[in-house]
């Protein structure tokens, strides 16, 4: 199953992703993470050494090659070849392959276009069993979905906090990626701290479009600031049963 995970700044997108894997290598899949967020945390959350990711190339910086890939200025098409940057550019630790797909780019400079077609293709070139899953921590916000960056994926979990601001985010990327034509869209509720939290998101987003909640704890707040979930293996409670419903939803697809 091909799983983005989207929201606005600062709701503990990377933080969820990077604890949803592994979950998911805890009850042994063979897991796909990629980091499309420029700010390219996802890594380190997984027990990946800085210096090990440092040394990656990303795919993004894979310039001629992107060239040979997607054509020329402009011109960018809808399923170059990826396989070979799939093999050649991750890194591997059991079940779980990683890649990223690099850093911010400089103010003025070029855009995401053909980044974003070489990520499509790669997405949709994957050739996964029934029990394997990718996971794609996206970029907060919403530009890159304008983009069409999440094409090919079964299902895009949403994170969010209990506000309007962070609602209003995820509403717009609701309808972002129904446009885009994603089968599953559903929201998770994060930092949720009180039953009138969880109210709040169900009125606002509809009971039947959670896919679960996930309460405010220290300890994972601190998780995500200082360690990866690899090496300490703290789940945040609700994750397990928002593995199990997208796992029973997966079958309807």
């Amino acid at each position: 199953m091909k799983i983005a995970v989207s929201g606005k700044g600062g709701t503990g997108k990377s933080t969820t992703s990077a604890a949803m894997i592994q979950l998911l290598l805890d009850r042994g899949h063979h897991v796909f993470a990629v980091d499309a967020d420029p700010d390219v945390s996802l890594g380190l959350l997984l027990g990946f050494p800085a210096e090990e990711i440092n040394q990656m190339k990303p795919v993004v910086e894979m310039v001629d090659l992107m060239k040979d890939k997607a054509g020329d200025v402009g011109l960018f098409t809808l399923n170059p070849e990826v396989d070979d940057i799939i093999r050649d550019f991750k890194l591997t630790r059991d079940n779980l392959q990683f890649l990223r797909m690099g850093a911010v780019k400089a103010g003025g400079s070029s855009c995401y276009c053909r980044e974003n077609s070489v990520l499509n293709a790669m997405i949709a070139s994957l050739l996964m069993q029934d029990d394997d899953y990718l996971v794609l921590d996206m970029g907060a916000g919403i530009e890159h979905l304008t983009r069409g960056t999440a094409r090919g994926v079964d299902l895009m979990l949403i994170v969010t906090e209990p506000s309007l601001v962070s609602v209003a985010t995820a509403q717009v990327i609701n309808d972002l990626a129904t446009d885009l034509g994603i089968a599953q869209t559903r929201f998770i509720g994060n930092r949720v701290r009180s039953e009138i939290d969880r109210a709040f998101l169900e009125n606002k987003l509809g009971k039947e479009n959670m896919a679960g909640f996930i309460p405010y704890t220290e300890e994972i707040t601190t998780q995500s600031l200082t360690g990866d979930f690899a090496t300490n293996r703290i789940i945040p409670k609700g994750l397990p049963d928002i593995i199990d419903g997208i796992a029973l939803l997966q079958k309807t697809l």
